[in-house]
């Protein structure tokens, strides 16, 4: 069995996509190709991970400069030009789509040579790819049961991620209240900014806190002078290597709400308080957030709305309600998918028309 897995530019594309090849490796010993851009963290996630990875040139249509999209514009004959190419050459049984920039011009030429594709979808409103291609696409595994609106032969399957989220385990109620604050890998300045700004009013309130923050590698210095000034208890790092340890011993999330935190969260069962990326394409994590706010599992705070009295009385309200973060946790969990790249895997194997194999031992 051939699988083409196309997309990527952030963790939040590569990774899952990631999950699924190794599913499809390990049990259905499908060969897998990606194709993306060289722009985007494929160029250093895939081939770490044993795969091989295929180059095409296309850029941005969304939230750029007219430069830019115009770029984007001229890049695409090429990129559906060098598309059809790899598709020839590898002759995939099937095509599955991550979003990002090289989903777009792999999937359309996919469905134009009449191979099938699956659209993966962790937000709860598509990406602009996907929207554009939905009436092309094959099938498509989502997060969210609202997302299947978008696409005429849906499944939610979740978002997959490392099982030792899922393996964290629930916390004491004699604990000390701890938060853990990130904003992604690069960290997310606007959190920082507020969180150091609310400090000695969160300590006054709250004077028992322990806060593990990842700061990113910009703000870290400035973060860690602030904690030591302030004599917070606290553990800040620019990154955090060990993050389902992280959620371990944290009692509160504060972070954004991109789709594979999001699918983190809720597979450590976690109560979390989201505060969208305001610039994000579609403003996808407000959508990702107020689903989940909806269904009592988090609490959604906007950048724009980011006051220190909010996030303090929002923080400690919440910490001080040892039974109210045990429901949150609880309907966090009914948002997880332990299961969510074995699903995807096998809808691709069915899609593909290929006999279904049992998983490995």
């Amino acid at each position: 069995m051939r699988v083409m897995v196309a997309g990527g530019g952030t963790g939040g594309h590569v990774i899952p996509a990631l999950a699924i090849a190794q599913e499809l490796r390990s049990c259905y010993q499908a060969e897998v190709v990606f194709v993306g851009t060289q722009r985007g963290i494929e160029t250093r996630l895939v081939p770490a991970a044993g795969f091989q990875l295929r180059l095409i040139e296309i850029g941005a249509l969304k939230r750029v400069s007219l430069a830019t999209r115009l770029r984007t514009v001229f890049d695409l004959p090429r990129a559906l030009m060098t598309s059809a190419q790899l598709l020839r050459e590898f002759r995939p049984d099937v095509m599955i789509g991550v979003g990002g920039y090289a989903s777009g011009p792999a999937m359309l030429t996919a469905a134009l040579m009449s191979v099938p594709t699956l659209a993966f979808e962790p937000n709860v409103v598509p990406g602009f790819a996907n929207r554009v291609l939905a009436p092309t696409i094959r099938a498509a595994a989502v997060h969210f049961a609202e997302t299947c609106h978008y696409f005429r032969n849906c499944y939610v399957t979740g978002v997959p991620v490392r099982r030792e989220f899922f393996r964290v385990p629930p916390r004491l109620q004699n604990s000390r209240p701890t938060l853990l604050v990130f904003g992604g890998s690069q960290g997310a300045h606007a959190i920082n900014r507020a969180v150091l700004d609310a400090l000695p009013k969160l300590i006054e309130a709250l004077p028992e806190i322990h806060i593990i923050h990842q700061t990113g590698e910009k703000d870290y210095a400035e973060a860690q002078a602030v904690y030591l000034s302030t004599m917070t208890s606290a553990e800040v790092s620019p990154f955090i290597d060990d993050m389902p340890g992280a959620f371990a011993r944290a009692d509160l999330l504060l972070c954004r709400s991109g789709a594979s935190t999001v699918a983190e969260v809720t597979a450590a069962s976690k109560p979390a308080i989201f505060i969208p990326l305001p610039t994000a394409a579609d403003d996808h994590q407000r959508h990702n957030a107020t689903t989940l706010a909806n269904g009592a599992a988090a609490r959604l705070l906007l950048q724009s709305e980011l006051s220190t009295e909010r996030l303090v009385n929002e923080i400690t309200t919440l910490l001080r309600d040892r039974p109210k973060l045990a429901q949150m946790a609880e309907a966090a969990r009914g948002f997880a998918h332990p299961d969510a790249a074995a699903k995807i895997a096998s809808l691709a194997v069915r899609l593909a028309g290929v006999e279904s194999q049992s998983a490995k031992a």
